[in-house]
């Protein structure tokens, strides 16, 4: 497992990261140690969660992930684990979640409870990546990062990160920690697959040029990469439960995600991997390795089988051959996902 800074702090992490979303809700907790153990024993260090895992948000499941985490991690030493997790975002937006009532906003008061309740969950007195789980626009970023910073301070936080940000508002956070004397965000983690590519124009020259790094999440399109949904919809998958009795935001997601040219990406992707001897989903996760800009690439599992597919990409190393093909089949079919979701930021 190779490992990479988190942007220019003291922070190296594994180059895969084990997601965690699942954990709680389609994993329950003996299942979540063992996906937990088999990522650990294949050199993964790196482990995301957030404070309203897991998905899809339940008001009586809130925090269950982090609980789960925090009781695996005491059967390790706590300086080995890189954990991170994220405070909500704002509530009267695209979304409302299911924690403080609905009410969510990201000041002073909301941004310390939470972390001061991530804490408790992680049964642990510090956070070495603590993001935003998405932005607010029309907040002051400077009251956002100062409150942040003080966390750092108080050392309950090591790096801050954000999370589903515009290329715009990593830019103009980046412009207030430097004017006020903030933490920088170190991180971004954004929705980056091979049929979702648009990290690689405006949001990879900031990083690049401000030495932030991409956490990509989804890398596998949600499973679409999988290739679980070219016969129709799976039982027991994400977005077929969404299509089937999801709300509009759900139902509205997985749309974007399982469509016509998404469908038509993926099989024409996995005659690539078939070509080089490599399954779909280890193409997929190499390709998102494989970036510059790209400090980690965070995989989900509900099985361990599912986590064994994903390792398969970990020492895998794609040839300049095969990108100039997925290259081509890009320009071919463009922007898969008729969009990511940013918009309504």
């Amino acid at each position: 497992m190779q490992r990479r800074r988190l942007g220019a702090s003291g922070l190296v992490v594994s180059d895969i990261c084990m997601g965690t979303m699942t954990f709680g809700g389609q994993c329950d907790e003996p299942l979540s140690h063992e996906i937990c153990d088999r990522a650990w024993d294949a050199g993964i260090d790196f482990f995301d969660a957030a404070e309203i895992y897991p998905v899809p948000p339940k008001e009586e499941l809130v925090g269950v992930t982090e609980q789960i985490v925090g009781r695996w991690m005491k059967t390790k030493s706590r300086d080995s684990v890189v954990i991170a997790t994220k405070v909500t975002g704002p509530g009267h937006g695209w979304f409302t979640p299911p924690v403080r009532e609905g009410k969510t906003c990201l000041d002073r008061r909301q941004i310390v409870a939470a972390c001061e309740a991530s804490l408790k969950r992680l049964g642990t007195d510090y956070i070495d990546l603590y993001q935003t789980h998405w932005p607010d626009h029309g907040m002051p970023y400077e009251e956002v990062l100062g409150v942040l910073t003080e966390l750092r301070d108080a050392g309950k936080v090591r790096v801050i990160g954000c999370s589903n940000e515009t290329s715009w508002g990593l830019m103009k956070s980046l412009w207030a920690a430097d004017l006020c004397g903030a933490d920088r965000y170190q991180t971004v983690q954004n929705n980056f697959s091979l049929i979702n590519r648009r990290c690689e124009s405006e949001l990879a020259q900031v990083c690049r040029r401000e030495q932030v790094s991409l956490l990509p999440y989804s890398p596998l399109g949600g499973g679409v990469l999988t290739g679980k949904y070219q016969q129709g919809r799976p039982e027991g998958a994400r977005f077929s439960a969404y299509l089937l009795n999801g709300n509009e935001r759900q139902k509205k997601m997985a749309q974007r995600f399982v469509n016509p040219r998404t469908l038509e990406t993926t099989a024409r992707l996995d005659e690539i991997a078939q070509s080089v001897g490599i399954s779909l989903t280890a193409l997929a996760v190499a390709w998102s390795r494989q970036h510059d800009f790209v400090a980690s690439t965070i995989i989900g599992a509900t099985t361990v089988a599912q986590l064994d597919e994903s390792l398969e990409a970990r020492d895998l190393v794609l040839d300049q051959e095969t990108l100039d093909r997925i290259d081509e089949l890009d320009v071919e079919i463009p922007n898969p996902m008729t969009e990511d979701g940013l918009r309504r930021l």
